[in-house]
């Protein structure tokens, strides 16, 4: 694994358990994407959620950028959320699952 995303997502008022169920739903398209490795769906505070996620390569990480869940997060801009905030990183280091 070297490529990452980091997506950031505040909830609109009163859209937070809409953000999560958002997110439970997003696990289940990227479990179809067997080169996204690490997905994360979470919450940092009441309305403050995130994404992230793993690829091997950077092939990977810009398949699933062009893919469902960032149609997803563009359908429900303004929506559920503002803006998402996408970041794209490189790891450095990891310590995989047992």
């Amino acid at each position: 694994m070297s490529k990452a995303l980091l997506v950031r997502i505040e909830a609109l008022p009163g859209k937070e358990e809409d953000v999560r169920d958002f997110l439970t739903q997003g696990q289940s398209i990227v479990e179809g994407e067997p080169r996204t490795v690490r997905w994360f769906g979470f919450q940092f505070g009441p309305t403050s959620f995130g994404i992230f996620d793993a690829f091997p390569d950077e092939e990977s990480r810009q398949a699933h950028l062009s893919g469902e869940v960032a149609k997803a997060l563009g359908e429900n801009t303004g929506v559920l959320f503002g803006t998402p905030t996408i970041e794209q990183l490189d790891v450095v280091a990891e310590k995989a699952p047992v």
